[in-house]
């Protein structure tokens, strides 16, 4: 699946996983917390929905998704300027084009930076200003393989994707819960409802939960990616029992952070289903036919992993 936006935290690599709960007659995605659209692109990538609706606060990404998307030629040719204009001063021109950022907002300069900085992680700091450093031990993704990545993003999702900017409450009253699938992937609990260095804006817990709650009277599906489990580590609390909501625990694989820091620590991320939803894929409560699970023990957790053999098209 193509992905030219690097981003920390996109569900890239449990898409698939996701993509099971979704039923196969939906016609639009919605996603209110877009990030890189890994989901919406997996799931063009594999024939499921006909539209997009990609909604995001963070303008320089929704700006980088409408190029990427409708002006495919002008960004590939914009990231390769600038990745050949780097090279020799590699941490000098980062810093250069850092400054330029926080000055202009310029969503090409801002694919440049996501391609090089650390981790392919956003950082702000107090004053909301793109802070994060490079990895001087790569120059970023070459600019011929940055123009496939672009070009079969574009194809995927050109003439099929709305694009909007904003707080993820205005996405409510265009919701049609007879035709629409929504996908929630909010910032993890821990780290909303306050400030932190890797949002550009945090999410309050009564807000999310009043929106939930609405989608729910609405008899919407949708599923949300809220909270997890690295190591000995357990993120968040369980969401109000009033929402009825189906929760599912995702191997996510090693993280990158423990990766970087020599550990093994597996991640598992938790993925709840609506009451529709659940309805509509004829999961009972406590019961999920063709679904087996086996308990997988971290160092002081204990959780249950999926084993994925659910096809629902």
């Amino acid at each position: 699946m193509p992905q030219p936006i690097p981003y920390q935290g996109s569900k890239r690599q449990i898409a698939e996983c996701i993509l099971k709960f979704i039923p196969s007659e939906i016609d639009r995605l919605v996603e209110p917390f877009a990030g890189s659209a890994a989901l919406s692109i997996a799931a063009a990538y594999r024939g499921l929905g006909n539209q997009f609706l990609l909604n995001d606060l963070n303008k320089p990404l929704t700006d980088l998704l409408r190029l990427i998307i409708h002006e495919p030629e002008r960004i590939s040719s914009r990231y390769g300027e600038l990745w050949h204009a780097q090279l020799g001063r590699e941490r000098e021109f980062y810093d250069e084009i850092r400054e330029r950022f926080n000055q202009t907002q310029c969503p090409e300069l801002f694919l440049y930076l996501l391609a090089r900085c650390v981790k392919a992680s956003i950082r702000y700091n107090t004053n909301g200003e793109f802070n994060q450093s490079p990895d001087n031990r790569r120059k970023g993704r070459h600019p011929a393989s940055m123009r496939q990545e672009i070009a079969d993003f574009s194809r995927l999702l050109r003439d099929k994707a709305a694009i909007l900017c904003g707080d993820f409450r205005q996405t409510l009253d265009l919701i049609d819960p007879q035709s629409d699938f929504v996908y929630l992937d909010p910032p993890y609990q821990g780290t909303s409802g306050t400030r932190d260095a890797r949002y550009c804006s945090g999410v309050r817990f009564a807000d999310l939960i009043e929106y939930l709650e609405q989608l729910n009277q609405r008899n919407a599906m949708f599923a949300l990616s809220y909270d997890g489990v690295k190591g000995d580590k357990v993120y968040g609390v369980e969401l109000p029992i009033s929402l009825k909501l189906h929760k599912i625990i995702l191997d996510a694989g090693r993280s990158t952070q423990s990766t970087l820091l020599g550990k093994s620590d597996i991640t598992y991320e938790s993925l709840y289903l609506s009451l529709a939803l659940t309805a509509k894929l004829q999961l009972a409560t406590g019961c999920m036919p063709a679904i087996k699970l086996r308990p997988v023990k971290t160092e002081s957790v204990l959780v249950q992993q999926m084993s994925f053999e659910l096809n629902l098209a």
